[in-house]
């Protein structure tokens, strides 16, 4: 059931990596409370079951109908419509329920493709994915040991897609910073987020909201905000220069330096994530599904407005759902998406063509390198793509 179960995690702009009913449940009950509405085909397999879980919510409403692609005889036959299952091409080609099924039916290693197709599932079964969009979802996925003709063959199939792959590592993150021109990550499921000062302090912020750093000494600032974590916490971290930024389950965005604190409420509920590049500029994201920029510092006009205020504006994004994560370069500027989605965009140029990538699974951080690579942290692997 694993293709309805991402069929519906789609709809409803959540993410269900695994493809499992409790985690698409636990998704969604995590996810902001609105109406919702999503139909499922009444003769999927345990679509009646999930049907009677998803109404216990209270805030879905579903619909049974119409009839799922039906089994389909051994894999490859003429009758079939399933793909050969080692074929690239025709998997990305062919209707990925079916495929989906397949792969779920017939276990096997394919040169990689099936561990890649059930990692990668989520995105691949969305309608608004080319061949192109599958190939290169499907190389990020692929395990190391893969077989050069699939690894090759992926390659060639995803030569119309935004993105090339530079390469992946396997593995979870759960959150990601840059460190002299590399990914700095992080798998511990208790760091919320890390950032580095101008100096190279890394610092952690822990499930808590708390404030963590190495054994060597830190500088005073950082000993001044790990004091006020201490009693309240954090939601979000970002650091630039000899600015620390935290943010809070209020909405309000907090940038620390030894000039004193600057305080902004960009959002409505909780900041999510947080970015922070030289000025200091710092870009906000929210529960409430935006993305915000700030210039702390910046003169206030008479009626305590003005540049540094965010609640004036400075909306660079916005979608539906909650912001997971933020990283900033230059005019360039990352950001993740709790529906699985990650972009980069200008923020200086709101018509200016968004590239954006989806693995599969939860993003749960992002960052650009110096050399314009984006590293995507998700729970199975850090992907780094470079524009095609």
């Amino acid at each position: 059931m694993r293709a309805t179960v991402w069929t519906v995690a789609n709809a409803l702009g959540v993410v269900a990596g695994s493809g499992t009913r409790g985690e698409l449940l636990t998704a969604l009950l995590g996810a902001p409370r609105r109406p919702r509405h999503v139909a499922l085909p009444a003769d999927a397999p345990g679509a009646r079951e999930l049907a009677a879980d998803l109404r216990a919510l209270g805030d879905v409403q579903v619909a049974l109908e119409g009839p799922a692609p039906g089994p389909a005889p051994p894999s490859g036959s003429p009758a079939s419509g399933r793909p050969g299952l080692s074929d690239p091409a025709a998997v990305c080609a062919a209707d990925p329920v079916v495929v989906t099924r397949a792969y779920e039916e017939e276990p096997g290693a394919y040169g990689g493709l099936g561990a890649a197709w059930l990692r990668a599932g989520q995105a691949l079964v969305r309608d608004d994915r080319t061949a192109s969009d599958r190939a290169l979802a499907l190389l990020a996925a692929l395990p190391g040991d893969a077989a050069a003709d699939v690894r090759d063959a992926l390659t060639a199939l995803a030569a119309g897609a935004p993105w090339t792959v530079a390469g992946a590592r396997e593995g979870r993150v759960t959150a990601m910073t840059v460190h002299e021109g590399r990914p700095d990550a992080t798998g511990d499921p208790r760091t919320r987020a890390l950032a580095r000062l101008g100096d190279g302090t890394r610092l952690a912020l822990d499930e808590r909201g708390r404030l963590r750093t190495g054994p060597e000494a830190v500088p005073r600032l950082v000993e001044a905000v790990a004091a006020t974590l201490a009693t309240h916490p954090a939601t979000a971290l970002a650091a630039v220069g000899g600015t620390v930024v935290t943010g809070d389950r209020m909405g309000c965005a907090h940038a620390f330096s030894l000039g004193g604190v600057e305080q902004a409420a960009p959002h409505s509920g909780r900041v999510t994530a947080l970015a922070a590049t030289d000025g200091p500029c710092v870009y906000s994201g929210g529960a409430d599904g935006t993305v915000r920029r700030w210039l702390p510092g910046r003169e206030r006009g008479p009626d305590g407005g003005g540049a540094g205020d965010a609640v004036e504006g400075g909306v660079v994004a916005r979608r539906p759902y909650p912001v997971a994560a933020l990283h900033a370069r230059g005019r360039a500027l990352a950001v993740a998406w709790a529906d699985g989605l990650a972009e980069v965009r200008d923020p200086d140029d709101t018509e200016a063509a968004v590239r954006s990538f989806r693995p599969g699974g939860a993003v749960r951080a992002v960052a650009l390198l110096p050399d314009g690579t984006l590293a995507v942290g998700t729970d199975t692997a850090l992907v780094r793509l470079r524009p095609g």
